[in-house]
């Protein structure tokens, strides 16, 4: 008997039907049945899951002889199906990946309920995903947590009514097979099929979990959906509730329902009247004089009425007033347009007043004590930015500081920094008057620079990706840059900082002009030298790493050729292989950060199982933080190894799509061939390393020193420094604090040291470029040992490190 059985009905879905049989097969999830029912489709959906059967013995196809519409093509797929549980995925839908896994583990944890209730995100036709907008009524709650309101895991819907809430579909949930089959539940024919499926089912259940998971994807079709269909059979919603009504009539004990479920039917009424197309014109009349039928007959007695409009739609909904009701909307449409009129000439106005007090302000002095920051275009306090306003209020507290960023930020800003909303009078204001001006990226193309202001460009890492210049024969990468204006903005800098000659040269070739190199270091990696072992402990407790456990940072960067994320590892397998003694800390590009709408399988950031193997630190906003907490890193083109190198600690780059990135964006040198660790190009090259050992072995250790040499020559922990004394301060150059080597240097110590193989599985020592692996984290025996003797070669040539005391050089223009 296998666990799950998913029933599929097909009827004209045959440019979808491949994908949604696909999306169900290659789930990680074996131990199911696929019930794909053609209901006597004319197209070439029966042949498609005929195919589907001769490939894969879990298909088990049905035809149906005439066709019988979706709920009677469910209804065949149910009195075939033997699984534990039965699921339901319409033709031109999918599964996730890892959905089935992650239903099985919740059903697990949760003692087999009768209903698991989980997500779903909506994908339109150029294929951008958005969750449903109602996610936070699937939140587990903290079992752990007695004030948590969600703490209950297993519950009746009386317990947590806010489901009613949620889009009434079959499709969202998993339900167990004998307790449908006991209940006798089946759908009915007709259109809207699933309202007295679904109403029916979470009432009468004793034990109902939820599963904060997106898995399903709902396909938004632009033509030939149901719900995009002019027809009369829309007015089978009426019936529909009428058997809802009948089941609840049938059942005195659910009575107390009625209030939630009239209003439930209320606002349905109400979508289907207002959206376009649905109803035929000739129907529409019919439509709301039966919807005022229902409203005067299922309307429980003292029932609360609804307030603002909404009171007056229901009022004339209940009367069958079908003009009134449409004049109402009209009306409603014509002040949200009005609106919209008004709320642009606002902000015309308010422009043109901003841009007149920006001009009015830049005719004051320049203000000498203050200095205003920004980083990643606005996304709160962060890199190196950060480190340098922090070393300013310590060596120049004369200096005010100011920082740029939104309230959604304002969070990461330390107590006596003051902030400054983009666009404001205020932010105008500070970059007319400032003195210093710093950044990791270019500020707003309508300022302008004054004399006697100094800008400071921080990037915001050694480049890798092609950058600046090096785009205009990237279309993909550059995605329509103005590189006249991009010039435009450089020749406003005063100084660039750089982490390397590698990066000097690069960006005084990509960004030529008149600024001066500052060959300082990284200022956000200086942390890593003044950490404490104590203060490493603290991180990893307050991000929920589990003690003794290897965290393992695993971090992809963004995909130019990608319009969207793209997972690239199946996590929940990797963490499994990996097994219980690593975590995995994911954090994805801060360009698919889960503010942007879009979202993976997982309905997050990143593909996450909740088994806590796998935490997604997407939102932590220090990077360093989890670097610092991580005791390896894993990444494929980001320009945090360069950073993470710092820490000698163990690096596997996993570059699956090298071929491809470096087509679209192009890349300065071949990672794959001088990388700071191991490469694996497939998942299972990925899981083998780690098996393995080779992760941190010896020869990582020796690529790690290479290219630590190469890339790491000022990150000595005194790099803000050198920038505020040089910058702020105007320092010579001669005294400013010289580099300390790099054998010298004792970066944060990683939290689980790692225990060699030696005889009886005696510890030995341990060195600094190895990370912790507790006993609990051995992997059939397997454990890392340092290097004996120094480390060799780099089959790369590495260049030599600049001296410390080599001063700043002006850029020539090209």
């Amino acid at each position: 008997m296998p666990r799950f059985s998913v029933i599929v009905p097909a009827y004209e879905v045959q440019p979808y039907l491949n994908d949604c049989l696909r999306s169900v097969l290659e789930q990680d999830f074996t131990d199911l049945e696929l019930i794909a029912v053609d209901d006597h489709s004319p197209d070439a959906c029966g042949a498609i899951i005929d195919e589907a059967a001769a490939r894969d013995p879990r298909v088990r196809p049905v035809h149906l002889p005439e066709n019988a519409g979706l709920g009677r093509a469910r209804n065949a797929g149910i009195r075939r199906a033997t699984g534990d549980y039965l699921l339901f995925l319409d033709g031109d839908d999918t599964l996730a990946p890892c959905s089935l896994r992650a239903i099985a583990d919740r059903l697990a944890r949760t003692g087999e309920p009768q209903v698991l209730v989980f997500d779903y995100a909506r994908v339109d036709w150029t294929g951008e995903a958005v969750r449903n907008v109602r996610a936070e009524l699937l939140r587990q709650g903290d079992p752990e947590d007695p004030e948590d309101p969600h703490t209950r895991q297993v519950f009746r819907l009386d317990q947590r009514p806010e489901l009613l809430r949620l889009l009434m579909v079959a499709w969202n949930k998993a339900y167990r097979r004998d307790f449908v089959r006991k209940e006798g539940f089946a759908f009915p024919p007709g259109f809207y099929e699933d309202t007295p499926w679904t109403f029916p089912v979470l009432l009468t259940a004793e034990s109902i979990a939820v599963l904060d998971r997106v898995c399903v994807h709902y396909r938004q079709r632009r033509r030939g959906g149901i719900l995009r269909t002019t027809s009369r059979r829309h007015l089978d919603v009426f019936e529909q509730y009428d058997r809802v009504f009948r089941f609840l009539d049938a059942r005195p004990g659910l009575a107390h329902w009625r209030p939630a479920l009239f209003q439930r039917m209320v606002d349905h009424f109400g979508v289907i009247a207002a959206a376009p197309g649905r109803l035929p014109v000739r129907a529409r009349a019919e439509f709301f004089r039966r919807a005022g039928a229902h409203h005067r007959r299922y309307r429980p007695l003292g029932a609360a009425t609804p307030s603002g409009r909404a009171r007056w739609r229901g009022l004339l909904l209940r009367l069958g007033a079908r003009r009134a009701y449409q004049l109402l909307r009209g009306a409603d449409r014509l002040r949200r347009r009005t609106a919209g009129c008004g709320r642009t000439a606002y902000a015309r106005a308010r422009a043109a007043a901003l841009w007149l007090h920006y001009r009015l302000q830049r005719c004051r002095p320049v203000d000498p004590g203050l200095a205003v920051f920004a980083a990643y275009w606005h996304r709160g306090y962060a890199c190196h930015p950060a480190a340098i306003e922090a070393k300013v209020r310590e060596l120049a507290p004369g200096v005010r500081t100011a920082w740029i960023t939104t309230p959604e930020y304002a969070h990461t800003l330390p107590p006596g920094v003051r902030r400054l909303h983009p666009g404001s009078a205020a932010y105008w204001t500070a970059l007319a008057r400032a003195r210093f001006l710093v950044n990791n990226v270019n500020f707003t193309q309508g300022m302008r620079k004054r004399p006697g202001q100094i800008h400071l460009q921080t990037h915001h890492g050694t480049p890798l990706k092609h950058m600046g210049l090096d785009l205009r024969d990237r279309p993909a990468a550059a995605r329509g840059m103005d590189f006249g204006r991009l010039l435009e903005r450089v020749d406003r800098w005063d100084y660039s900082l750089s982490a390397n000659r590698h990066t000097t040269l690069v960006w005084e070739r990509v960004y030529p002009s008149g600024y001066t190199t500052l060959p300082y270091g990284a200022p956000r990696n200086d942390v890593f030298q003044h950490t404490t072992e104590d203060e490493v402990a603290r991180l990893r407790a307050r991000l929920g790493i589990p003690a003794g456990t290897v965290a393992v940072l695993y971090a992809p960067t963004h995909r130019d050729y990608q319009r969207r994320y793209v997972p690239r590892l199946d996590l929940e397998r990797v963490a499994r292989a990996l097994g219980p003694g690593f975590t995995l800390l994911v954090r994805t590009h801060y360009f698919h950060a889960p503010a942007t709408g879009a979202v993976s399988p997982s309905g997050r950031g990143l593909d996450v199982p909740g088994n806590g193997r796998v935490l997604d630190v997407s939102g932590h906003g220090r990077v360093e933080e989890l670097c610092l907490a991580a005791d390896a890193l894993i990444t494929d083109y980001s320009s945090l190894m360069f950073d993470y190198a710092n820490l000698d600690r163990p690096i596997v780059i996993h570059a699956d799509d090298w071929d491809a990135y470096r087509a679209a964006r192009g890349a300065y040198f071949d990672i794959t061939a001088a990388p700071p660790g191991p490469v694996s190009r497939t998942e299972d090259e990925l899981i083998a390393l780690f098996a393995g050992g080779a992760w941190c072995g010896p020869r990582s250790a020796a690529l790690r020193a290479a290219f630590r040499a190469r890339f790491c020559p000022y990150d000595d922990g005194r790099a803000a420094e050198r920038v505020v004394r040089r910058v702020f301060l105007g320092e010579r150059h001669a005294l400013l604090p010289p580099v300390v080597p790099l054998a010298e240097r004792r970066p944060a110590p990683a939290a689980v040291r790692t225990l060699p193989n030696g005889p009886a599985g005696a510890a030995g020592p341990a060195g600094p470029d190895r990370p912790a692996e507790p006993r609990t984290a051995r992997r059939a025996g397997v454990v890392c040992a340092a290097p004996t003797g120094p480390p060799t070669a780099s089959p790369v040539a590495t260049p030599a490190t600049a001296p410390a005391t080599s001063l700043p050089h002006r850029s020539r223009p090209h």
